[in-house]
């Protein structure tokens, strides 16, 4: 553990906070200082001077300011502008060219790709830069599965989920590609408890499914590309609701049902399920621990993007404009990481995840869809 995590530590339990409230900010601090103390310490590469306009989330807002705040420690002359409506508005402004980044609470939807993509043939640059809330709704929380507290089942896949929740399908979006790799046939549709190792009177039970209204087409959601590869094809009997509060006090009258949720919006009668990759597992319990350090196979990142090419449409050397690739590698620093951490609700990227973005932002190699269109 390094001196600032222990510092931190110490500090609080020298104050007489109540229990829980002091193991809870001791997780919330340590974890924070922890992630960032395997990554470097920001050093400017150039002095960045102008305004950088920023776009999208509203839910971001307070992190943006404080990493805004560090940043112009290091560059004094730099100005910010923000229009932070909505994630929907953030392509939007980048392909208007009325922004510099977006900010996104999600990954950007297959067709959000094509204003930018048109231009250009070339994506929108994504870069992750903290992991979602445990818990804080609207801060893209981690997805948990719950069924009635009845339920004998303690635990379940990814795997198992898509064929749960999921249907025949010929395959799924990544990105604008077709991915034909993630198709299947109805032999692999789980629709009873049994199919999932339950015996006695659950074995032949059927399996009442509860999930969030659709976003209409071409919008694939997180659960949709994490569990099903990016197709759009259900469950026949899924039951969708907009309200997913009146989602779960409907489960908890429900001992047939499974649903995937926030885990704020539960209540009694309900119980999350650990979680694994695979049926072998290993499985992992959603809480705040396991989704910073993003064991919990449903974590949700969030997002900045940006665009790689110039007003003449052409890709820049640096493949983005230098200014914003900079405020993105302080954010991505070990300070830009603490910020994440004293935010309180977004959790720091882990090390290893903050290194692969700083390698993003490092590379000139040119994007493989673009290369594509030069074939």
């Amino acid at each position: 553990m390094s001196l600032r995590s222990r510092a931190m530590k110490i500090s609080l339990a020298s104050f007489p906070f109540r229990g829980a409230l002091l193991a809870a900010s001791v997780v919330l601090l340590t974890a924070g200082a922890q992630a960032a103390d395997g990554l470097p310490d920001y050093q400017p590469r150039m002095n960045v001077t102008g305004v950088l306009r920023s776009c999208g989330n509203p839910q971001m807002a307070a992190l943006l300011q404080r990493w805004q705040a560090g940043f112009k420690h290091f560059h004094p002359d730099v100005q910010f502008t923000d229009d932070l409506k909505s994630s929907a508005s953030g392509m939007y402004n980048l392909d208007m060219r009325t922004a510099d980044f977006a900010l996104m609470g999600r990954a950007i939807f297959p067709y959000e790709r094509y204003g930018v993509y048109e231009r250009s043939w070339v994506y929108p640059a994504e870069l992750e830069v903290a992991t979602g809330s445990a818990e804080a709704l609207h801060k893209s929380p981690a997805l948990a599965i719950l069924v009635h507290d009845s339920n004998p089942l303690a635990h379940l896949s990814v795997r198992e989920l898509d064929r749960i929740f999921g249907a025949e399908r010929g395959g799924g979006w990544n990105a604008l590609t077709w991915d034909a790799s993630v198709a299947r046939t109805p032999k692999d549709d789980v629709r009873t408890w049994g199919q999932l190792g339950l015996t006695g009177e659950w074995a032949s039970r059927p399996i009442h499914v509860y999930g969030a209204a659709g976003l209409g087409a071409g919008a694939i959601t997180f659960f949709q590309t994490r569990v099903f590869g990016g197709a759009e094809t259900w469950n026949e009997d899924l039951r969708e609701y907009a309200d997913r509060g009146q989602m779960l006090a409907d489960l908890a009258k429900d001992p047939l049902g499974l649903a995937y949720a926030p885990i704020a919006y539960a209540g009694p009668g309900v119980k999350a399920l650990a979680l694994g990759e695979t049926p072998a597992g290993p499985f992992v319990s959603l809480n705040r621990e396991s989704v910073a350090a993003r064991t919990y196979p449903l974590h949700r990142p969030v997002y900045v993007y940006y665009t790689r090419d110039n007003a003449n449409t052409e890709l820049t050397p640096t493949l983005g404009d230098p200014r914003v690739k900079e405020f993105l590698r302080y954010i991505v620093s070990q300070q830009g990481q603490h910020d994440v951490a004293a935010e309180g609700s977004y959790l720091p990227l882990t090390t290893a995840a903050a290194r692969a973005q700083l390698q993003k932002l490092d590379s000139t190699e040119i994007p493989p869809e673009h290369r594509f269109m030069e074939n």
